[in-house]
């Protein structure tokens, strides 16, 4: 029997570590029934912890990538990740512009790692800004990416709503800041919203270090959209699947560097 489900795309780099980027992105939307598409950026040499290199993918196979697989699949959504570069930030923006018809994207801006590694060149904020987030249904900066956008200084939960009306204000869209570096027992993300905050909040899951879960936020997001789920029904959604996802993590140990810890992408009931 011929079964057809949600049809998502990321456009995000590739992660050899498969903790984060494509790899993570995939696993998410296999995890919530929903199939996955990709156009990789970059290539990312890393383990969690550290980025040991960045290739870039050329931006006109970047812009193929993303026109062949909107040509013959239903695409329902479509999230970014890391992107990299100036180039292939306006690549991205022209080749989703050029879609006959405007759907959901979710903008998460990477631009560090969480290792603190730099993975956007210095001069692509700006391209950002002026070409990619006019586009974006809801973006999706944690507090650090927030302070880099100018949001000011973050220190507490007064600080964060501040910085978040300003970020939605600034790109006149849905900013969804992400509050999990503030100390505390909770993980508190404030949406922006048509000039509504709303807050979701999950207990902190300490113990662990790992990387991607911002990928997997962003990807679950997108995934909800994508089965025709409200942007506010989709975060709530999404801020459980992560939380889940961090709290169930897989952990071995590394010959290098201690323990290394990935989430564990668990697929939800029918």
């Amino acid at each position: 029997m011929t079964k057809s489900i949600p049809v998502a795309l990321t456009i995000a780099g590739s992660d050899n570590s498969a903790g984060a980027g494509i790899q993570a992105d995939l696993k998410t939307f296999h995890a919530l029934g929903v199939y996955g598409l990709s156009a990789v950026t970059c290539v990312v040499a890393e383990i969690p912890g550290r980025v040991s290199r960045i290739e870039p993918i050329e931006p006109e196979m970047v812009r193929e990538q993303i026109q062949v697989l909107a040509k013959d699949f239903p695409i329902a959504a479509i999230k970014t990740g890391l992107l990299y570069s100036a180039e292939i930030i306006s690549v991205v923006a022209k080749s989703l512009v050029d879609l006959p018809r405007k759907l959901p994207l979710i903008v998460d801006p990477v631009i560090t790692a969480t290792s603190g590694d730099p993975l956007l060149k210095g001069d692509a904020i700006e391209t950002y800004q002026r070409e990619l987030f006019p586009l974006a249904t809801l973006i999706t900066p944690n507090l650090d990416e927030a302070i880099q956008l100018r949001a000011g200084k973050i220190t507490d939960r007064e600080s964060m709503e501040r910085a978040g009306k300003e970020l939605a204000r600034k790109f006149k869209t849905a900013i969804l800041l992400k509050g999990g570096h503030l100390s505390g027992n909770e993980a508190v993300d404030l949406l922006f919203a048509k000039g509504k905050v709303s807050v979701f909040s999950t207990p902190f899951v300490r113990g662990m270090a790992t990387h991607g879960t911002g990928c997997t936020y962003s990807a679950a997001i997108t995934a909800n959209l994508a089965a025709g789920k409200p942007l506010a029904d989709s975060i709530l959604r999404a801020k459980k699947f992560v939380t889940t996802c961090i709290a169930n993590h897989f952990r071995w140990k590394s010959k290098s560097s201690g323990n290394i810890d990935a989430l564990n992408h668990l697929r939800e009931k029918p």
